[in-house]
């Protein structure tokens, strides 16, 4: 299998290495619309979907005629509570529903694919050694950030057992980290530099090679 090459920066913002990436992974044709379709779905499926609206049979009072039926020159009418009057019920309101939208794990991993593929195109991917932090220190993290020379959205991906750096990058303004678990296609491409930690890599191309 064809490989690509990526220099690997460490915290000092220093060249460490090199890593061989895979072409399965980093050098497949960016497929646009299955990332719209899966970065669509990540969307929808965050909403909470609980809104409420009640219906002229949920809404209180209105149990009696407002006036009679005959006579008084006015349109009948049964109820105060009807979606005409001030406080009565809401017509075709929203109800909670699930916005879910169903994709299968094919194109999610076609998206993903796609996503670090357009990353490396776009000259927006970084390998990082892996963050050593002995413990949590924002202060170390900005200093790390200074010396990547990195500005605007960055987002992060780092093992799964690096909590000292998550901890240490999670309050930074502009910054974002995952856990490779948690790894998606919105996450790779909502910033302007997409940084992965080799153990990261090593992950990323387990699960989508």
């Amino acid at each position: 299998m064809a490989t690509l090459q990526l220099d690997i920066m460490n915290l000092q913002g220093e060249k460490a290495g090199s890593a061989s990436l895979s072409e399965s992974v980093f050098g497949v044709e960016v497929n646009i619309p299955v990332m719209h379709q899966v970065v669509k779905a990540q969307l929808a499926e965050a909403r909470q979907g609980t809104h409420n609206t009640k219906t002229r049979g949920q809404v209180s009072g209105g149990g009696r005629k407002p006036y009679r039926q005959k006579g008084t020159g006015r349109a009948r009418q049964g109820t105060t509570r009807a979606p005409h009057y001030r406080g009565g019920g809401v017509v075709f309101g929203p109800h909670p529903r699930s916005y879910a939208q169903k994709v299968n794990r094919r194109e999610i991993k076609l998206a993903m694919r796609s996503a670090l593929s357009a990353k490396l195109i776009d000259d927006e991917l970084m390998l990082l050694e892996n963050v050593d932090f002995e413990k949590p220190s924002t202060k170390a993290a900005v200093a790390a950030i200074d010396a990547l020379d990195l500005a605007g959205r960055i987002t992060f991906v780092v093992s799964d057992d690096d909590v000292n750096a998550f901890l240490s990058f999670r309050n930074i303004s502009g910054v974002r980290i995952i856990p490779v678990s948690e790894m998606n296609t919105y996450d790779f491409i909502d910033n302007r530099k997409l940084i992965l930690t080799k153990a990261a890599l090593d992950r990323v191309e387990e699960v989508l090679g």
